[in-house]
């Protein structure tokens, strides 16, 4: 009998942000797959599990052992946090499948995003068209990052910003944006959204701090329409241009 994959969206961290789907899918899981922090926040589920957990930038390792597992006809979890499509492994592990010809059966598990929990503690700021751009140059060239991130802000997307792991790079990108922006644009900056050592703070383009910035990290910049109210960033969808609100 064939095994299954589940690819598993854990949500941004903690146990009230998992979906029952997620929840479920562990739970029929026999072997659980997973970076060493993703495991630690599931290990609440992990009982009388086969766990494999592995180091950062082992993702290839981590899909190899669950498509192995699952020609063995085991059912495997491989966890992502936030969402596996976003960033995640359902990526990888689809072309990984597809470039070896293997076929097993692989069911993705939406979970919600780092960009959705951090905009959930700001307040509305993804109310309207937004891009989600990933700063980690290890898998995508510096210059196609920028490149982006300029038709990001011409485009007047609002940008959630994951992965900033290079200061370099996010003081590049910031500057193309507040280029095309201007320097009083709202800039939400959210770290360890939903998990322990939670910071929310609202500050602009001119203002931002990228020393306090680190990989955990998610920077949402607003559009030409975004403004903060109190303690929230709002982006508004548009109702004003046709009703009296």
């Amino acid at each position: 009998m064939g095994g299954k994959i589940y690819v598993v969206g854990i949500g941004p961290g903690h146990p009230s942000q998992r979906t029952f789907a997620a929840i479920d899918a562990i739970a029929k899981s026999e072997v659980v797959v997973g970076y060493e922090t993703y495991i630690k926040l599931v290990e609440d589920l992990l009982g009388g599990k086969e766990v494999v957990s592995a180091k950062m930038r082992q993702e290839v390792y981590r899909a190899e052992v669950s498509i192995a597992k699952a020609l063995e006809g085991k059912t495997v979890a491989l966890v992502s946090d936030g969402d596996p499509q976003v960033f995640g492994m359902a990526p990888l592990l689809f072309e990984m499948l597809a470039k070896r010809g293997i076929s097993v059966d692989v069911e993705v598990v939406p979970g919600v995003t780092a960009a959705l929990a951090a905009g959930a503690r700001l307040g509305s700021p993804l109310g309207s068209d937004f891009v989600v751009l990933n700063l980690s140059p290890l898998l995508t060239p510096e210059d196609v990052i920028l490149h982006r991130a300029l038709k990001a802000a011409e485009g007047d997307f609002v940008i959630a910003l994951y992965n900033p792991i290079d200061s370099g790079l996010l003081r590049r990108v910031l500057e193309v944006v507040k280029a095309v922006r201007g320097p009083s644009t709202p800039v939400g900056v959210v770290k360890n959204a939903y998990r322990e050592g939670e910071a929310v703070k609202i500050t602009t383009l001119g203002e931002v701090d990228v020393d306090e910035v680190d990989m955990r990290t998610i920077l949402i910049v607003g559009n030409s329409e975004t403004f903060v109210w109190g303690s929230y960033m709002i982006t508004p969808r548009g109702y004003s241009r046709k009703y009296r609100l």
